[in-house]
C-alpha cells in the first residue's frame, strides 16, 4: 500500500485550521469533502463516514491516524499540532538521553529515553516499553519527541507493537519546537 502525502493536495473545505497528519491513504478519505465538528470540552471529534464509536481524540486529524496505527504506522504530526494536543490533555513523552532532556525541553514533558548513549554510539534501552507502562495506561493519548525525529517514530511503532493505542509522532522533534517558539523549560 503507498502512502500519498496529503498536504500538498488538500481540498478546498479543509483549508481551515484543522491539521491533517502528512500522510494519509487516499482510500480512507474518499471523494469528498465531510463535516467536521470538534468539542473541545469532552476532547472528542467527529468526522461523518469516519469515525469508530469508541473515538475520542482532540483534533480531527487523530481520526484519521487509527486506520494507520492498525498497520503499525504512527501518525507524525507538526510540532503546533502537537503543542494543540498537548494542551488538550495528550502527554508529552520525551525519549531523548537524560543529558539531552537536562539541556531543555517540553513544558509537560515526561522522560524516559529510547536509547542510551553507550562510548560514541546509542543502544536501545530495553525496557523502554515496560517504563513508559509504569506512568502511562494503554489507551493514553501519547504525543512522543525526540531531538529530531528519528528516534520518536521508532519509539512510537514500538508503542504500538506493544498495545498502545493512541500514539503519535512529533515531526522534527524538540528542534522544530524550539524552532517554533513552542514553551519549554531549561
Amino acid at each position: 500500500m503507498k502512502a500519498t502525502s496529503f498536504a500538498p493536495s488538500l481540498p478546498s473545505c479543509f483549508t481551515t485550521t484543522i491539521s491533517f497528519p502528512p500522510f494519509v491513504f487516499p482510500e480512507k478519505l474518499g471523494a469528498r469533502c465531510t463535516s467536521v465538528s470538534v468539542s473541545a470540552r469532552n476532547r472528542s471529534s467527529r468526522i461523518d463516514g469516519f469515525n469508530p464509536p469508541s473515538s475520542n481524540t482532540a483534533s480531527p486529524k487523530a481520526t484519521f491516524r487509527s486506520g494507520l496505527e492498525g498497520d503499525g504506522i504512527p501518525a507524525s504530526v507538526p510540532v503546533r499540532v502537537a503543542h494543540e494536543l498537548l494542551q488538550a490533555g495528550h502527554h508529552y513523552l520525551d525519549v531523548r538521553t537524560p543529558e539531552e532532556f537536562s539541556a531543555g525541553h517540553a513544558s509537560g514533558a515526561i522522560n524516559i529515553p529510547y536509547m542510551y548513549r553507550v562510548g560514541s554510539g546509542m543502544t536501545k534501552n530495553a525496557s523502554f516499553s515496560k517504563q513508559v507502562s509504569t506512568h502511562f495506561r494503554k489507551d493514553a493519548e501519547i504525543i512522543i519527541g525526540c531531538q529530531s525525529g528519528k528516534r520518536s517514530m521508532m519509539a512510537a511503532k514500538d508503542l504500538l507493537a506493544a498495545g498502545f493505542s493512541t500514539v503519535t509522532d512529533i515531526a522534527g522533534g524538540y528542534t522544530a519546537w524550539t524552532k517554533n517558539g513552542l514553551p519549554t523549560n531549561p
